[in-house]
């Protein structure tokens, strides 16, 4: 493991992961996203949002598992590519959906519940990205600008959420079940770290001559 952390490693991921967005402008441009390509796009940009997301939640335990601590340094690209392709999505729905008539999006958003969770998630990650910086964590203090970046569990369950309910007109859960059960044993392993971490407070106190 110890190539992970070769200088290289980190434009290596950066261009891996802004092919997907370039391969789709090209597609579109060139008619190849079959006949309905707006939904295609949206879709697409859908599921690399998730990738991306399923991604950036893994860092955690792998670099735990790995012994590696350079992995951490990938989080906070990896972190903005969830919000990169988040990002495109939304506005490929505005644009090619609702052809950037703001007051239909706002009428949209109360009436169908997926496109309103949806959109939270996103505005969450956009509170993400804003405050990813050195700067913004200076500003905060570390304690609170960890609690904010919590917010990152909250946006995968709601994206899971969004999911399900865009393919349940269709009865298709078959890749909803894939993405939620990644992400659920992901937030499960640490759920069990925090609790694996707690003091056992069933036990006696330790006089400090025996710690």
């Amino acid at each position: 493991m110890r190539w992970l952390g070769h200088p290289a490693v980190k434009p290596a991921v950066f261009v891996l992961w802004l092919l997907p967005a370039i391969w789709l402008l090209w597609a579109a441009a060139q008619d190849q996203l079959g006949a309905n390509p707006a939904e295609a796009l949206i879709r697409s940009l859908g599921d690399w949002t998730l990738r991306a997301l399923v991604l950036v939640l893994l860092v955690t335990p792998l670099r735990v598992w790995s012994g590696v601590p350079w992995l951490a340094r990938l989080r906070r690209m990896l972190g903005l590519f969830v919000f990169f392709y988040g990002s495109l999505h939304w506005l490929a729905y505005a644009w090619f959906d609702m052809g950037f008539v703001w007051q239909d999006i706002v009428g949209d958003v109360r009436k169908r519940p997926f496109i309103l969770v949806g959109t939270v998630a996103w505005v969450l990650l956009m509170m993400l990205a804003a405050t990813s910086f050195n700067r913004a964590i200076r500003w905060l203090g570390a304690a609170r600008w960890q609690r904010l970046h919590r917010l990152v569990y909250a946006v995968a369950v709601l994206a899971v959420l969004h999911f399900f309910w865009m393919r349940a007109g269709k009865r298709d859960f078959a890749e909803v079940a894939v993405y939620a059960g990644v992400l659920a044993a992901l937030l499960g392993w640490r759920l069990w770290r925090w609790i694996d971490r707690q003091p056992d407070r069933s036990s006696p106190p330790v006089s400090a001559t025996e710690r």
